[in-house]
């Protein structure tokens, strides 16, 4: 399959095709190391092991799923380039990976997106195209763009080979685990549109079925959650009013919510405050720099919202990108 098909034509991504993308990963993504954090142990009783997507390239978990897609463009079609919508994780991921690939790229990003992110995604070589997130439809402007040029859209969650992509965060949890004798039996995911939830589910199950996952999100912006609880797709009434920007999401995606509903995810939430607090402690104690979206699920560890007691967890520290001034006030 190649990232130029739409999604609802293709197969749902398998645990075949988190190894495919590990292949394709291989040598140009950064194999993020599994810390173990004893502060933690002592304050939940578990055994927690961080996943520092911080220091994957581009700051975030997404340059996996934006290469996947963007290296199964085949050679003699990629002149017409690519065109991603994204508040600025997704947007750097496939502007890297379009650079990389020799590709012109095109990212749609919210005005309000972190003003870092906006110069990051530009200095990849992409063209960036702003819009109001609140009146305006990201993706209806982003297949517009790309109609117009004959180029490629990457979604940022709801494709096959994207969420593969993100998969291999899962894989590489089960792997570093088991040289250790380990196995998860808690995994907190970060979650706007559940890509990076369903792939590290895809993967982390089919070698620890026992485990459970957990999409953390910031409260009052729970549609995942609120949508695992229901079984049906729920919505936001906002779009915006969170620290967390990167989470800002409107209701799951069309295709990671069943393959999350399926495998029996379930949702967790955090205030900004609790996440602000969680940001400190990465800084302080940990000594990494996480945005507010990429630490809420360690937020959610801290105080208590998943029963840590005895247990193996893992968290995934989504993302790094945050603006130096929101920073130096959350660490403050």
């Amino acid at each position: 399959m190649t990232a130029i098909d739409p999604a609802s034509d293709l197969p749902p991504p398998t645990v075949a095709d988190v190894e495919a993308a590990a292949a394709r990963l291989a040598g140009v993504a950064v194999r993020t190391p599994l810390v173990a954090a004893p502060v933690l142990d002592r304050l939940t009783g578990g055994r927690v092991f961080l996943k520092p997507e911080t220091l994957q390239r581009t700051g975030s978990f997404k340059f996996r799923g934006a290469y996947n897609a963007c290296a199964s463009i085949p050679p003699e079609r990629r002149a017409a380039g690519v065109v991603a919508f994204s508040s600025g994780n997704h947007a750097q991921g496939v502007a890297a990976a379009a650079q990389l690939l020799g590709m012109p790229a095109t990212i749609v990003m919210p005005s309000d997106s972190p003003k870092s992110k906006q110069v990051r995604t530009a200095g990849y070589g992409a063209e960036v195209v702003l819009y109001d997130r609140v009146r305006e439809d990201r993706e209806a402007i982003a297949r517009r763009i790309a109609g117009e040029r004959g180029a490629f859209v990457v979604p940022p969650y709801d494709h096959p080979l994207v969420i593969a992509g993100q998969g291999t965060v899962g894989r590489e949890i089960v792997i570093d685990l088991a040289a250790q004798d380990l196995s998860p039996d808690i995994v907190l995911v970060n979650a706007s549109g559940g890509g990076l939830t369903a792939g590290t589910a895809i993967a982390v199950k089919a070698k620890a079925p026992q485990a459970r996952i957990f999409t953390a999100e910031p409260a009052g912006f729970d549609d995942y959650a609120r949508s695992l609880a229901s079984g049906r797709r729920e919505r936001n009434e906002a779009m915006s009013g969170s620290i967390c920007d990167a989470l800002l999401m409107s209701t799951p995606g069309a295709l990671t919510f069943p393959l999350n509903l399926a495998m029996g995810v379930a949702g967790v939430v955090a205030t900004d405050e609790e996440v602000g607090r969680a940001v400190a402690l990465a800084f302080h104690e940990l000594k990494l720099v996480v945005e507010p979206g990429g630490a809420v699920g360690l937020a959610a560890l801290m105080c208590g919202r998943v029963d840590a007691r005895g247990k193996v967890v893992v968290v995934v520290l989504s993302g790094g990108n945050v603006d130096a001034d929101l920073f130096c006030r959350l660490i403050g």
